[in-house]
């Protein structure tokens, strides 16, 4: 490994020397500087691991060195040295983001555990995730092997999300490679698993099945409803369970997080679908049945989630919990979410207030349109990264925390996930074909069997039929469907992206947490 690079810099360094000896002893490349402008100097020109600075020196004091060097690399960890314990002076070096500070007259070990602290912490980190992921992996390859169930494979899922941050934060790429090929691995599994089961669990009365899309409300929202204690229920559209983690510290900042669960979310995992399942209370081919009217088919015009509010209320008279005082919030715009922000205190006379909040999917459709969003969310980490950032500074957040202050619940949950397709698979169809990159449906489609999971009638997947003779496919893993024509364009335009509809952990394994104000 190579030597980490230490500059000292002390107006009095020549009584220093014993333990700048002890530092170099230690494995440490230690270089000195009787002034901060030398010093200063030297950062622009070197790269440096750690700065040790005496904050009390003629010339130009420590804090004046402090400022300048963090302008030239704002990243670098810098030791504050001081015989001042003021707190005024602490208040502004801690403002100035210094590493840590150290008390003259300082004690060699002391600067060594500092340095230790700074230096090996991420190394130390990367080593101790290694090693305990080592240990998981085979776990968790006996586990995949293991013929699981599907509440197995919720657990198998959140321990491949929890490995993925942690990798994340040891910041190995060889880690990377092989936690990928994992997951990869675990897709293939899944998706032999929902195509052997999925059909079957639409008909619970013959087969033990997990909450989906079209129970969810039944099973795990009402029942926690009580009178007397406002229940917001906000979904996030689109949102992952490594996005869910992502921000569940902001969330805990001001609630108490009772659950952390999952549930599956139905096929074609988008929102027309799921979320129409969700509020109805019904699979797509019921509400059809129900709402022919506000049913609309992927190929038909007008807008596809205009009617929730009024499936939710059917459902709940079908539930008999008409009783219940509901009010219906959408955000689809900046604007919505200011009104939001608003009018919450008004929310809390309700028994129920639902909030559909569509920022995610609006960042995972756009980042498919939007060079910049294809910057800014290029892979996984970035995703959760931008995630976070929205979450932080939403008008979501800002209306929540007016409120926390009120005994409240809060379920925070989603309609599906979205997965970042890799793999291009080749798709012919009639021009009736719909045009959605991971799942279709259409009249004489051709595809290769293995890539996708096909319903030739759409009804054994609970779905309407939407022309005589049209079946569904939906593709597995990380795949989207191209058709031949201009192939290789879409196929080169998509990759990369984040899609969803088709079958992955990512899309169908989604979150649903219970939470009340702290």
């Amino acid at each position: 490994m190579s030597l980490a690079k230490i500059i000292w810099v002390d107006d009095e360094m020549e009584s220093l020397q014993s333990q700048k000896l002890f530092l170099e002893n230690k494995g440490y490349e230690v270089q000195t500087f009787s002034n901060g402008f030398d010093a200063i100097e030297f950062v622009k020109e070197n790269i440096v691991d750690v700065v040790l600075l005496d904050e009390t020196m003629p010339g130009i004091s420590g804090l004046e060195t402090l400022a300048k060097m963090k302008e030239i690399n704002q990243h670098l960890p810098i030791v504050m040295i001081t015989k001042n314990e003021t707190e005024t002076l602490m208040d502004e070096a801690i403002g100035s983001q210094i590493a840590d500070y150290l008390l003259k007259p300082v004690n060699p070990n002391q600067v060594l555990l500092s340095l230790k602290k700074i230096i090996d912490n991420k190394r130390l980190v990367a080593e101790k995730t290694t090693t305990n992921y080592q240990q998981q992996f085979r776990e968790l390859f006996m586990a995949l092997n293991d013929n699981p169930d599907y509440n197995e494979w919720m657990e198998i899922y959140k321990k491949l999300v929890y490995w993925e941050l942690e990798i994340e934060k040891s910041n190995s790429p060889e880690m990377q490679d092989v936690f990928n090929t994992q997951k990869q691995e675990a897709n293939t599994e899944f998706f032999k698993f929902i195509s052997k089961n999925y059909a079957k669990w639409l008909h619970p009365k013959t087969v033990d099945a997990p909450i989906m899309s079209h129970n969810l409300f039944q099973f795990k929202v009402l029942p926690h409803i009580e009178k007397g204690i406002p229940t917001f229920f906000i979904l996030i559209d689109n949102l992952r369970y490594d996005q869910w983690k992502a921000i569940q510290p902001i969330f805990a900042e001001n609630f108490r997080i009772l659950e952390e669960e999952t549930f599956y979310s139905i096929l074609p995992t988008a929102t027309q679908y799921s979320r129409n399942a969700i509020f109805s209370g019904l699979l797509p081919i019921e509400i059809e049945k129900h709402f022919p009217i506000e049913w609309k088919n992927d190929d038909e015009e007008g807008g596809k989630n205009l009617f929730e509010e009024k499936f939710f209320r059917e459902q709940i008279k079908r539930l008999k919990k008409n009783d219940l005082k509901v009010s219906y919030t959408k955000v689809l715009h900046h604007h919505d979410g200011q009104q939001l922000q608003n009018n919450i205190h008004n929310l809390l006379n309700n028994d129920l207030n639902i909030i559909v909040y569509n920022f995610v999917d609006m960042l995972s459709h756009a980042r498919t349109e939007m060079e910049v969003l294809k910057e800014l969310a290029g892979d996984e980490k970035s995703y959760r990264s931008v995630t976070k950032s929205w979450f932080e500074h939403s008008a979501l957040h800002q209306a929540l925390k007016k409120i926390s202050d009120k005994k409240i619940r809060v379920i925070v949950s989603t309609d599906h996930g979205t997965v970042r397709v890799k793999t291009p698979y080749k798709v012919i169809g009639d021009k009736q074909t719909t045009a959605n990159l991971r799942y279709k449906h259409g009249r004489n489609l051709q595809y290769e069997a293995k890539d996708v999971l096909a319903f030739k009638d759409p009804r054994d997947a609970g779905l309407p039929v939407p022309t005589v003779n049209s079946s569904f496919i939906f593709a597995k893993g990380d795949g989207y469907l191209c058709y031949p024509n201009n192939y290789n364009h879409f196929a080169n335009y998509y990759k990369n992206t984040f899609q969803h509809g088709g079958i992955s952990l990512e899309e169908m394994i989604v979150p649903i947490i219970k939470m009340i104000s702290k």
